[in-house]
């Protein structure tokens, strides 16, 4: 069989199993299964497959085919520009971050010459981690209740070559009385009663790193509640939030917080995603 050939068969294959994207995740699997680049594949279709490569190509396809993300299977996902380790014990870095990302990076131009950054609920480190490589001048502190997380971040931290802090617990308790000029947070706040809903891809993910509560919002209700002790003079908060949960959450940040500016920012797609305040 050769490249065109087990492209064809593996998008056949996962369009029948529903996959939403099957030629693309049949593309990232012969990448990496091969080594090559996406244009190397179109000109060098008609090279056989080798034995081995094929046979973790199949396999790689049964695992796809049953629902699994692509990312989960190849162990990496793209975010910013960067490469990150994935593992089931972090949830995949999605394009809607990067709203988050891209704003926290305007607000550290303007701070001052060493900001302090914590990114609260890290995961597998997109947030705090393409900060601290795309801002060098912060210092960034990454904290997370699972240490499985913890050390995948970490992992990423030592590919990119970033130095940072990793702290272990459970929100704010995880970096006692440390304050920061910038707070950065991805939280779970898909309402419990909706995670069986969730797309099959999502339902591999941790459970951990979805669970919002009864309505989503219980870790924006803790975050504000303890943020203005972890935040300096003239610093600021930045938190994804889910579909239609802006005007709560904004509402928790202005109650909790002595807010002198606080909004929203719209993704790509025109979605209310990232909540902001400064005091």
């Amino acid at each position: 069989m050769n490249i065109s050939e087990w492209l064809a068969h593996a998008t056949a294959q996962l369009t029948a199993s529903g996959c939403p994207d099957p030629e693309v995740d049949a593309r990232w699997m012969a990448e990496d299964t091969l080594g090559m680049t996406r244009t190397e594949l179109k000109f060098e279709s008609d090279r056989a497959v080798p034995a081995q490569a094929l046979a973790t190509l199949e396999a790689m396809l049964n695992r796809r085919c049953a629902g699994e993300p692509v990312q989960y299977i190849l162990k990496s996902a793209d975010f910013m520009g960067l490469k990150f380790e994935v593992s089931p014990a972090v949830l995949i870095p999605r394009q809607d971050t990067e709203t988050l990302v891209e704003a926290a990076l305007i607000a550290l131009q303007t701070a001052n010459d060493t900001p302090a950054v914590l990114d609260l609920c890290a995961g597998s480190g997109c947030i705090g981690l393409s900060l601290a490589s795309l801002a060098p001048h912060a210092r960034v502190t990454l904290s997370d209740v699972s240490r499985e997380a913890l050390d995948v971040a970490r992992r990423n931290a030592h590919a990119l070559g970033v130095k940072v802090e990793f702290r272990h617990g459970d929100l704010f308790h995880a970096v006692g009385r440390e304050k920061f000029d910038l707070i950065a947070s991805n939280p779970p706040y898909i309402p419990r009663s909706k995670l069986g809903d969730l797309q099959r891809e999502v339902q591999f993910e941790p459970r951990l790193a979805l669970d919002g509560g009864a309505d989503g919002l219980d870790f924006y209700r803790r975050i504000a509640a303890d943020a203005e002790k972890h935040l300096n003079p003239g610093g600021s908060i930045y938190l994804e939030v889910g579909i239609g949960e802006a005007p709560a959450v904004l509402a928790l940040l202005k109650a909790s917080l002595p807010c002198v500016e606080a909004g929203t920012i719209r993704d790509l797609n025109g979605i209310e995603r990232v909540v902001f305040a400064k005091i």
